[in-house]
């Protein structure tokens, strides 16, 4: 590998699954400004909407999250459309 071109940061970090609060360790070269105690020990905290606990691919369960009427607004945008 070439030298120089890689990151020397790499730490844990804790990243949150803010859907269902599942939070799990990595490394990770991330920035943030947030800390989250885990176990007794502060690591950074990256904040995810979506990770492999919640989302519906791994999980098996199939999950509408609608935010800011998305669906809604997109449903009325393309209703002419419709024969």
């Amino acid at each position: 590998m070439k030298k120089g071109i890689h990151p020397e940061n790499y730490r844990l970090v804790a990243f949150k699954d803010m859907s269902n609060d599942d939070v799990f360790l990595t490394k990770s070269t991330a920035d943030t400004s947030e800390t989250l105690e885990v176990d007794g020990v502060e690591y950074p905290v990256v904040k995810l909407e979506i990770s492999r606990t919640s989302h519906p691919y791994y999980t098996g369960k199939s999950k509408l999250v609608d935010t800011a009427g998305r669906i809604d607004k997109f449903k009325n945008k393309y209703a002419k459309f419709k024969k």
